[in-house]
């Protein structure tokens, strides 16, 4: 969430960052700054008016001790008191406006991303690797109904479209990705592992920026404040909602895995099939809670955390950062990880790395306690470390072999068992 102050101290400032994102959000912040005039009016109004019957309150006082007629003045009391009370229900109206309209304005771009409108505009920062050369290549479906690594017809018996069994070797591979992600990241990064819930309340999708904006992408319980996560960020990063941490705690860093739900709601076209974009996938998620000062180091820190599971993995990747018409609703700058696919002739996304800025702590009333005795917004950060399921695929792909089989990395022979996934 912006801050109002800033809005209100330089609303052109303002506006032209968030046109920026392409998304006309100019009338919005009139909007806010239309609420915010009316509230505060009303409560300066408010404050008058109270001061005013304190003084009448006296006057009658002084008044009934000498036996004296204040019906006059108790009847002008009423009159303001009645006033008074208006006032307040103008004013929590206005508030809950202002708040609902500050709610669906999303974050503004850092200074130094670049321009653009959409995606077409992402610079390429740096690649790694060289995709290997593969004579006409299979894509990942092929490849696991052939080894027999997933059910697609079943599970859509079971579900519905958009959802993926994994069987036998699969659902080993599966689970082999997740802990070695969960060992990378604790062990070597310095990650403190977290098994959260994967249910959480309205308050809780609200401090990350999922609601009110995305409802219709989410997945609600009926008859019910729950929601299923869509991604771990969000349990991890509320753990410390409405918390003043030591300064001295500073940055917290977590690493969990939870499967995502996700509607993708209108998702179509080629890169919806097979895992490629699914309604339940597993992720691996790396959230970190800092201070201001610190929090652009620690997004360069997060994606490097992120590159390193795609070069231990020995898969090709780039890293793009995202032009400000592309950029997530909550992030100011992000960096997007995208692995080499030969099934697909082209790069998915496997991570997204964000800062987010003081704009989720604002929402979640996230603060630390600075050495200068004052209370001040955290800033707060996440990345994919990274989504399963196009790991997955990209292991798959660039692992085939003309025998049939698939090459494991070396790095997961022990995770496994084996160095190759062969016929089922």
């Amino acid at each position: 969430m912006l801050d109002i102050r800033h809005i209100r101290d330089t609303p052109d400032t303002v506006k032209s960052r968030l046109a920026l994102r392409g998304d006309g959000l100019a009338s919005v912040v009139d909007d806010v700054l239309a609420a915010d005039t009316e509230r505060r009016a009303n409560e300066t109004r408010w404050q008058h008016l109270q001061a005013e019957r304190k003084r009448l309150s006296k006057e009658i006082g002084a008044l009934r001790a000498q036996k004296q007629d204040s019906s006059a003045l108790e009847e002008e009391s009423k009159k303001i008191g009645a006033e008074m009370e208006s006032l307040q229900q103008a004013s929590v109206v206005a508030e809950t406006r202002q708040r609902d309209l500050l709610l669906s304005l999303p974050n503004l771009p850092h200074e130094e991303i670049p321009p653009g409108a959409d995606a077409s505009a992402n610079p390429v920062l740096r690649t790694w690797g060289t995709p290997p050369e593969i004579k006409d290549p299979q894509d990942h479906m092929t490849i696991g109904a052939r080894l027999g690594l997933f059910d697609p017809e079943r599970a859509a018996k079971i579900s519905g479209s958009g959802f993926m069994c994994y069987t036998g070797s699969g659902a080993r591979l599966e689970r082999v990705l997740i802990q070695f992600l969960l060992d990378l990241h604790t062990r070597d990064h310095g990650y403190t592992e977290m098994s959260p819930p994967f249910l959480v309340n309205r308050a809780t999708m609200t401090g990350t920026g999922q609601l009110p904006k995305f409802e219709e992408d989410l997945f609600g319980i009926s008859h019910s404040d729950l929601f299923l996560i869509p991604t771990a960020e969000v349990p991890v990063t509320n753990f410390h909602r409405d918390e003043i941490l030591p300064e001295a705690s500073l940055p917290l860093r977590y690493a969990a895995y939870t499967p995502c739900f996700r509607r993708e709601a209108g998702s179509t076209g080629r890169e919806t099939k097979g895992l490629i974009r699914m309604h339940q996938f597993d992720k691996v998620e790396l959230v970190k809670i800092t201070a201001p000062g610190n929090s652009a180091a620690e997004l360069e820190s997060l994606t490097a955390d992120a590159e390193r599971v795609l070069q231990l993995l020995g898969l090709p990747y780039r890293v793009i950062e995202l032009c400000a018409g592309d950029l997530g609703f909550g992030a100011c700058r992000t960096y997007d990880i995208e692995v080499w696919a030969p099934g697909q002739n082209g790069w998915l996304e496997v991570s997204s790395c964000s800062n987010f800025g003081d704009f989720q702590a604002r929402r979640m009333a996230l603060r630390y306690k600075g050495t200068d005795g004052k209370n001040h917004l955290c800033h707060t950060l996440n990345g994919s470390g990274t989504a399963l399921a196009r790991l997955y695929v990209a292991l798959l792909e660039n692992g085939q072999q003309p025998d049939g089989s698939v090459h494991l990395p070396e790095i997961l022979h022990p995770y496994f068992g084996a160095a190759r996934l062969g016929p089922a």
